[in-house]
C-alpha cells in the first residue's frame, strides 16, 4: 500500500512540476486525437446525414456497413493500416508508418463509423418529427438537412465526444502503426502500458489522471454549453 501511495505521490510530483517527459506525452496525444476526431466529424456528420435522409441505391447496405463499422477491432485496424504503409504495400511511397501521421488515420477510420452512426440516428429521429411540416412548408431538399442539423447540434455534439472519447482510449490500433517511440509517436495509451509493464508507475499514472481530467472537463464544458433546442429556422 506504501508504494501505490508512493506512486501516486511521485504521479503528482510530476505534474505539478511540469515535467518536460510527460507534457510531450500529452501533448503529441492531444495533437494526434483531435486531428482525428476533427477529420472524422468532417466526413461523419454529412455521412449521417446522407443516410439519414438520403434515398439512393445501396443505402441500407451502407447504413449496416456503417453501423458494424462501429465494432472494428483496433489491432485489426492497425495490421491492414500496417499492410498499407509498409515497405511492401501500395502506400510505402508515402513514408506514413511509424508517424503520427499514421496515427491520425488509425483513429479517423475507427472513430468515423461512430459518429456517422450515431448522428444518423439522431437525424433520422428529428427528421421524422419535423418531415410534415417541412412537407407542409415546402421546403427545399438544403433546407430540410439545414433546419435538422441546426436543430440536432446538442446530439451531434453528443455523437462528436463518443468518437473523442473512443480515440484517447484507443492503444492497439496506434501501437502497431506508431510504434510507440519514445519523443516521436508516443501517446498517453501506449506510454500507460508501457510504463505499467515496466513496473514505472509514476509516469503511467500522471499520464492517467491527465487523461481522466481531460476525459471529465470535455464532457462538462460540453454540457455547459449545449444550446437549449429552439424553433425551426432554416439555414
Amino acid at each position: 500500500m506504501q508504494d501505490f501511495l508512493a506512486a501516486f505521490q511521485a504521479a503528482f510530483g510530476l505534474i505539478a512540476s511540469g515535467d518536460r517527459a510527460l507534457y510531450e506525452i500529452v501533448a503529441l496525444s492531444l495533437q494526434v486525437t483531435f486531428s482525428a476526431v476533427f477529420l472524422a466529424t468532417l466526413v461523419g456528420l454529412p455521412l449521417g446525414a446522407i443516410l439519414a435522409i438520403g434515398r439512393f441505391p445501396g443505402r441500407g447496405f451502407l447504413t449496416v456497413a456503417v453501423s458494424a463499422s462501429m465494432g472494428l477491432p483496433p489491432v485489426v485496424v492497425g495490421l491492414g493500416l500496417y499492410m498499407v504503409l509498409s515497405q511492401a504495400g501500395p502506400l510505402a511511397v508515402l513514408q506514413l508508418l511509424y508517424t503520427p501521421t499514421a496515427m491520425i488515420i488509425a483513429q479517423f477510420i475507427l472513430v468515423t463509423p461512430i459518429i456517422a452512426a450515431i448522428s444518423r440516428q439522431v437525424l433520422v429521429e428529428i427528421h421524422r418529427e419535423y418531415d410534415e411540416t417541412l412537407r407542409a412548408m415546402r421546403a427545399s431538399g438544403r433546407q430540410v438537412m439545414m433546419t435538422i442539423l441546426w436543430d440536432a447540434r446538442p446530439q451531434l455534439l453528443t455523437a462528436a465526444l463518443a468518437g473523442l472519447g473512443r480515440a484517447f482510449a484507443e492503444v492497439g490500433a496506434v501501437m502497431i502503426v506508431g510504434g510507440n517511440i519514445n519523443h516521436v509517436t508516443r501517446v498517453m495509451t501506449t506510454a500507460i502500458a508501457l510504463e505499467t509493464s515496466k513496473g514505472e508507475l509514476a509516469l503511467a499514472l500522471g499520464l492517467g489522471i491527465i487523461l481522466l481530467a481531460l476525459s471529465f472537463s470535455i464532457n462538462a464544458a460540453a454540457m455547459a454549453l449545449r444550446p437549449r433546442r429552439g424553433a425551426i429556422a432554416y439555414g
